[in-house]
Parts: C-alpha cells; structure tokens; sequence
C-alpha cells in the first residue's frame, strides 16, 4: 500500500498528543523510482512544507540484506521523522502546497509502511 488510510486519521489522531516519530519503509519502483522520491524530498524541503510543520527528519539509510524477514521483505530506504504532533502531521499532508507535489512520492513507490511511534515506557 502506497497511499495513506484516511480512515485511520481519526484513530491516529485519539492517540497520544505529544511530539510522534514515524517509521517510514520503503519499496521503490525499480524503473527509476530512487530518482523520483529524491525529487519528492527536494520538494519537500525546498517549499517550506518542511519547516512550516515542524518536521524533523531524524535519519534516512539505505536498505541492505535483510537478516531476519520473509523473502520480499527488505526495504530499500528507512527513514524516521519526526513531527511535534499527530496533529502537525494531518495538516502538513492537507496542505495544498504539500499536495503539489505528494504525488512524486507515490510515483516513486511500489510499496511502504508509515507507521507512528511513541517512546516506550521503561
């Protein structure tokens, strides 16, 4: 699945209200979709969506050989970012200067995960 579940925004957004880091793994188009979601990031970071909303982005990597998956499960990029609030979230993805160019992502994408965290209780 590559687009959001906007059924899911309403129960995502009764969780916790503090800051939330979202797990991102990526599967990427094998004819050239590397090249589009790094046009995705440019925009996002060159259009002030980026600093608008809060949005840190903690560490993006690579994927490399998967030590403990089932077959067809490695990701070819994780990313984790992090945003002060379900909240800053949901309006950063409404945003129509967002929505301009969320599409590069999708294109880029033949399958992801987006999933929120919270820090764990000790």
């Amino acid at each position: 699945m590559i687009a959001l579940d906007t059924a899911a925004l309403d129960p995502y957004l009764g969780e916790d209200s503090g800051p939330v880091v979202m797990l991102n793994l990526l599967r990427f188009r094998p004819d050239g979709g590397r090249h589009t979601y790094l046009e995705y990031i440019a925009a996002f970071e060159s259009t002030g969506v980026q600093a608008k909303y809060g949005v840190d982005v903690l560490y993006v990597g690579s994927g490399g050989v998967a030590l403990s998956a089932e077959p067809g499960q490695d990701w070819d990029m994780v990313a984790l970012v992090r945003y002060p609030s379900r909240q800053h979230f949901v309006d950063m993805i409404n945003d129509p200067e967002y929505q301009r160019f969320e599409h590069l992502r999708a294109e880029a994408l033949v399958e992801a995960v987006l999933q929120a965290t919270t820090p764990a209780a000790a």
